[in-house]
C-alpha cells in the first residue's frame, strides 16, 4: 500500500498523518510535544513523529510516495522578533541610485512591542569599472557589521535582474544567505519589494538549518519520496523553494487547514472555520479557490501573497467574563491561560460543592468565572462546557465531554445570573457567535459571497463548540469537516504544489499573458506537479498594471474518483435543487459535457415590497454530485472543438454591459471534463480567446466543453 505523509510542526505539538494514496482515507495518525528545545530544533520532531508513525502503521519507507510537513516556525520567528540582521546592498547610478538608497534603507522594522528586524545598508554604483570588487567589499562591511544575511536591491531588477544574482552569489561566497528582491517578486515598487526581501532574509539562517536537517533525516530514514513543505497559500513547495524563499512558510498552519478541507470536502464556496482551545481562524473558499492578500509585517505592507485567514478570541477553551452578577462576555482568555482545568473534561464526583470565583489571568484582564470545589479542585466555565450542555456537540465528537459534570458547574454561575443552566449556556454561545459572526460577515462581504450559497465547515478540535451554533445564529447550513481534530496534518499530506507569478505590465498584450502563464506553469512543475494535472488561473488588473497567473497542480496524477459512482442526471438534480433550496420539478439540467453538468433553476425576489424579479441560478455539478462551480445570473452554451471559440465570442458579447465606465465584459469559466477553466479578470474576449485556446490545446474530436458568463459583480 502506498500512502501521503503529512507532519503539521505546531507551537505545541506536532501531528503527524497517514493517508492512503488510492482511497485518501486516513489510516491513522500520531502526535509528540514540538521539540522547540533539542539540539536540532523542531526538526528532531519531526523526525521522531515520522519514525514513530512508520513504526505504529507498518509502513515501509518505500512505500511513501509523499511527504510534506506545514511548521509555525517562521511565523512564530516574526512574531517573537527571533530573527538574524540583514544587510542591505543597494545597487544604482545617478538620481535613480539616490532614490534607491532612500527606498531600501529599513532601518528598524518593528515586528512586535520591543521586538525588532535590524538593517544595515551599502551602496555599490553599477557605473563603476571596479563595480564587482566594490560589491565584494560592500559584502564584507556588513559582514562585519554583524548581519547574517544579505539582500541585493536594484530599481527594475524583476526586468533586469543580473546585478541582483550576482550579489547573491557573491553573498553565498561568504557563507551568507542571500536573496535578491526579484527572486522574492516580479512586481515594481523597489520600496515594498526590499521590505518582503529583508522579512525573507531575516528567518533564512534559522530556516535553512532546519530544512537541511530534516531532508537529510528523510533520506535517512529511506524515503526516497521528494520532501515539500507547506505555502502560506495553502500549496506545497520543495525543500530547494524554501531554502530561497522560507517567507513563503509564515501562516501554513492556517493553510494546511483549508487545503484539507478543500480535498476533503469538495468545498465550493464557504467560509472554513478551524477552531483551537484559544482561537478560530476563518478563512473564505470561493469558486473551489481559498481568497488570499498581500500580507503585512510590522504593520507595513509586503508582496507577499497569503492566505486571507482572519482570527477571532473565541475557542473551546474560551472563559465566561462576568460583571456585577452579570455575564457580560466570551474570551478571549482560555482555561489554560488560567491554569485552570476545563469543566467538562472532568468526571461528575469531580465537582463537589462548587462555589463561583473569579480570576483575572493577567493584571489588566477582566474578571472571569471559574468554580472552586470543596475538595480543593477548581474548574474554568468554558465554552466547550455550553456547548456540551447546549447540546451542540455529538456523541463520538472530539469536543465532547462529561455534560453531567458541566452542569454541576455551571450551577453557581446559572444562579448568579437568574436563570437555568441551559439559558446560561447558551447566552455564553450567543456572545461567542457574534465575536465570531462580526468576522464572518466582513469576509463574505469582501469576497461577494451569497449567504444561500455559503457553507460553514468546521476544522480543528473545537469545531462542535463554535461552528454549530454560529451557522444557527447566521442561518447557514454547516458540517464539520472529515476527521476535523487533524484536518490541518491531513491538509499538509493532500497539499497540492502551488505558484504565482505577478508582474507589472501597462496595457497587456496576449503574447504578455501567455508569457505569464506559461512562467506560472513551468514554476510548479519543477516544483514537482506533473504535467498533466497543472492548472493555471490569469487575472488582469487593469487599473493596477498587473498580471497574475496562479499555477496549481498535484505531484503525481489523479485519475482517481475515490471509490464514488457516477449519479443519475435525476440525482445531479436532486444535488443542485437542494443546494438552489429549491424543489426538484423546478430545476432542469441545460448543459453537460459527458463528465459534468450544468443545472440550472430560477428564483423570484420583491424589489422595493412589490416588483417581482427573476434570477437565475447556475451550478455545475460533476458526475459524482461534487459542485465545483456555483453563480447567479449566469448563461452556458456548449460547443465542440471547431465551434467554441464562436460561441465564447458571442457569449461574451452578448453579456457585456455598457456604462460611464466603458465597456464590462462578463466573468468566463470553461468547464473541460470536471474542470474548471477560470477566465475572470481578463480585459477581452480575445484575450479570453486566447488563454482558452492554451487550456484545451489537447481536446479531442468528439469533446464537449460548456461555456458559463456571469457579470463580474457575482
Amino acid at each position: 500500500m502506498k500512502v501521503r505523509i503529512g507532519i503539521d510542526v505546531g507551537g505545541t505539538f506536532t501531528d503527524a498523518a497517514i493517508i492512503n494514496n488510492e482511497t485518501y482515507e486516513l489510516i491513522g495518525t500520531e502526535k509528540i510535544p514540538t521539540t522547540h528545545f533539542a539540539e536540532n530544533g523542531v526538526a528532531a520532531g519531526i523526525i521522531e513523529v515520522l519514525q514513530r508513525a512508520l513504526n505504529k502503521y507498518n509502513i515501509r519507507p518505500e512505500d511513501v510516495v509523499f511527504i510534506a510537513h506545514g511548521t509555525t516556525q517562521a511565523t512564530n520567528a516574526l512574531l517573537e522578533g527571533d530573527v538574524a540582521k540583514v544587510g542591505v546592498l543597494t545597487l544604482g547610478t545617478g538620481i535613480e541610485g539616490v532614490k534607491s538608497k532612500t527606498d531600501t534603507k529599513m532601518g528598524q522594522i518593528e515586528l512586535a512591542a520591543g521586538k525588532c528586524l535590524i538593517t544595515e545598508n551599502e551602496y555599490v554604483d553599477t557605473k563603476s569599472e571596479n563595480m564587482e570588487s566594490e560589491i565584494s567589499q560592500a559584502l564584507q562591511n556588513l559582514k562585519d557589521q554583524s548581519c547574517e544575511a544579505i539582500v541585493a536591491a536594484e530599481a527594475f531588477s524583476v526586468d533586469k535582474p543580473e546585478n541582483e544574482n550576482k550579489v547573491v552569489a557573491m553573498g553565498k561566497e561568504l557563507g551568507l544567505p542571500s536573496t535578491a528582491t526579484n527572486e522574492i517578486s516580479k512586481l515594481y515598487g523597489l520600496k515594498v519589494r526590499t521590505r518582503t526581501a529583508v522579512a525573507n532574509a531575516s528567518i533564512m539562517p534559522k530556516m535553512l538549518q532546519t530544512a537541511n536537517m530534516t531532508a537529510q533525516s528523510i533520506l535517512d530514514a529511506g524515503i526516497d519520496a521528494k520532501l515539500m513543505i507547506m505555502r502560506c497559500d495553502g500549496g506545497v513547495m520543495t525543500i530547494d523553494e524554501v531554502r530561497n524563499r522560507p517567507i513563503l512558510t509564515i501562516l501554513s498552519g492556517p493553510a494546511a487547514g483549508v487545503a484539507g478541507a478543500l480535498m476533503y470536502e469538495k468545498l465550493t464556496d464557504g467560509l472554513f472555520l478551524e477552531v483551537g482551545g484559544t482561537s478560530t481562524d476563518i478563512s473564505c473558499v470561493k469558486d473551489g479557490r481559498v481568497m488570499v492578500q498581500y500580507a503585512q509585517i510590522g504593520g507595513h505592507k509586503t508582496f507577499l501573497t497569503s492566505l486571507d485567514v482572519r482570527t477571532v478570541g473565541i475557542g473551546g477553551g474560551s472563559m465566561v467574563q462576568i460583571k456585577n452578577h452579570k455575564i457580560v462576555e466570551t474570551g478571549p482568555r482560555s482555561a489554560h491561560i488560567a491554569g485552570l482545568q476545563y469543566e467538562v473534561y472532568t468526571d461528575a464526583d469531580q465537582i463537589v460543592d462548587p462555589a463561583l470565583k473569579t480570576v483575572r489571568p493577567t493584571e489588566s484582564d477582566p474578571e472571569y468565572a471559574y468554580i472552586e470545589c470543596s475538595n480543593g479542585k477548581k474548574f474554568a466555565l468554558t465554552l466547550a462546557g455550553a456547548a456540551n450542555i447546549a447540546g451542540y456537540v455529538p456523541e463520538g465528537d472530539y469536543a465532547r465531554g462529561n455534560i453531567e459534570a458541566a452542569k454541576k458547574a455551571w450551577k453557581p454561575l446559572a444562579d448568579m445570573a437568574g436563570m437555568s443552566v441551559e439559558q446560561a449556556a447558551e447566552q455564553v454561545l450567543l456572545l461567542a457567535s457574534e465575536k465570531n459572526k462580526k468576522v464572518a460577515l466582513e469576509l463574505m462581504k469582501d469576497y461577494n459571497m451569497d449567504p444561500r450559497t455559503t457553507v460553514f465547515i468546521g476544522g480543528g478540535g473545537g469545531a462542535s463548540t463554535a461552528v454549530p451554533h454560529l451557522a444557527k445564529v447566521m442561518g447557514h447550513r454547516t458540517r464539520n469537516a472529515k476527521n476535523a481534530p487533524v484536518i490541518s496534518t491531513i491538509g499538509v499530506a493532500l497539499a497540492l504544489v502551488r505558484d504565482m507569478v505577478e508582474r507589472t505590465v501597462v496595457n497587456p498584450t496576449q503574447e504578455d499573458i501567455l508569457a505569464v502563464r506559461r512562467e506560472a506553469e513551468m514554476k510548479v512543475i519543477e516544483a514537482g506537479a506533473n504535467p498533466a494535472t497543472v492548472e493555471v488561473v490569469v487575472e488582469v488588473d487593469t487599473k493596477s498594471n498587473l498580471v497574475r497567473a496562479t499555477a496549481i497542480g498535484s505531484t503525481e496524477l489523479r485519475t482517481k474518483n475515490l471509490g464514488q459512482k457516477k449519479m443519475t442526471e435525476e440525482e445531479i438534480i436532486a444535488v443542485a435543487a437542494e443546494n438552489m433550496q429549491l424543489p426538484a420539478q423546478e430545476v432542469k439540467i441545460a448543459a453537460g459535457n459527458g463528465s459534468a453538468y450544468a443545472a440550472v433553476g430560477e428564483i423570484i425576489t420583491k424589489k422595493f415590497g412589490f416588483l417581482k424579479k427573476k434570477t437565475k441560478l447556475l451550478r455545475i455539478i460533476d458526475d459524482e454530485g461534487v459542485i465545483r462551480l456555483q453563480k447567479r445570473a449566469a448563461e452556458v452554451r456548449t460547443a465542440g472543438v471547431g465551434n467554441w471559440p464562436q460561441v465564447v465570442r458571442g457569449l461574451v458579447e452578448d453579456m457585456t454591459e455598457y456604462g460611464d465606465g466603458g465597456e464590462e465584459i462578463p466573468s468566463t469559466y470553461m468547464v473541460y471534463g470536471k474542470r474548471i477553466i477560470v477566465l475572470t479578470g481578463l480585459a477581452t474576449v480575445e484575450n479570453i480567446i486566447s488563454v482558452a485556446r492554451t487550456e484545451l490545446a489537447g481536446m479531442g474530436a468528439d469533446e464537449k466543453v460548456m461555456i458559463v458568463c456571469t457579470q463580474q459583480k457575482d
